[in-house]
């Protein structure tokens, strides 16, 4: 019975001492460890607690229940689990932060990437039909922030119509829709309309879950030979 005692004890203090140090890389509180043995070594975590950071504490998220916890882990690391290793490490990510009523500046948000901790904080309970995309919209945003020279906005922004012009910032317009376009003239949906960088996210989550174009869009047909170029500079076997 002592002995059994000693194990429990053991696990705690490592789990914890584990969690101390994940904390000292990328500096978020409250975190427990959910799962470190995956194939692609992504290591994720859950806020035990609800956690402010940010330079002006202006992001917030929350504990989320243990059942919620468990039934989305499944969904996210199955789609995380598209990614190898190796790809992982050469985009910058490592941390997998999961909570709920995630916020930034108070506007609700599915995703916080941030390259230079290796981390992605996800929403688990964000709008559970688009839930699967957007896993993969905020990779992109990982990847994007890791080869800005890559990805050039102004090469993509040449592949619209001229007399379009995205937004300054995402939040600086109402173009928040996430419905993907029956028929789509350039853009998968209207998010994608709102910046350069969100329109090339939409493009790679549509095709990292298998979405088919429904029309012929010649546009939309560029931007997508543009992605898949441009990630296997990246990594030559990285798989759409």
């Amino acid at each position: 019975m002592i002995y059994f005692r000693y194990i429990i004890l053991f696990f705690i203090v490592f789990n914890s001492a584990q969690a101390d140090t994940i904390y000292n890389l990328i500096k978020i509180p409250n975190l427990e460890i959910y799962d470190i043995k995956t194939p692609n070594k992504l290591r994720y975590l859950y806020a035990k607690q609800p956690f402010t950071i940010g330079v002006d504490n202006n992001i917030n998220c929350y504990d989320p229940e243990k059942k919620s916890l468990d039934k989305k882990y499944k969904v996210i690391q199955k789609n995380l689990n598209k990614y190898d290793q190796v790809f992982l490490k050469k985009i910058n990510l490592k941390y997998i932060v999961l909570c709920e009523d995630l916020s930034i500046s108070n506007i609700n948000t599915a995703g916080i990437p941030d390259n230079i901790m290796k981390t992605l904080i996800l929403d688990i309970e964000f709008n559970e039909k688009y839930f699967e995309r957007v896993i993969h919209h905020e990779v992109f945003h990982i990847i994007n922030d890791s080869y800005k020279d890559i990805f050039n906005e102004s090469a993509w922004s040449s592949f619209n119509l001229t007399n379009f012009e995205y937004a300054e910032c995402s939040t600086c317009t109402d173009k928040l829709g996430l419905e993907t376009y029956s028929n789509t003239k350039g853009f998968f949906s209207e998010y994608s309309q709102s910046t350069a960088s969100e329109d090339m996210a939409e493009v790679f989550s549509h095709l990292m879950i298998g979405t088919n174009l429904n029309n012929k869009d010649p546009i939309l047909e560029k931007k997508i030979n543009f992605i898949k170029k441009n990630l296997l500079r990246i990594d030559p076997n990285f798989i759409l």
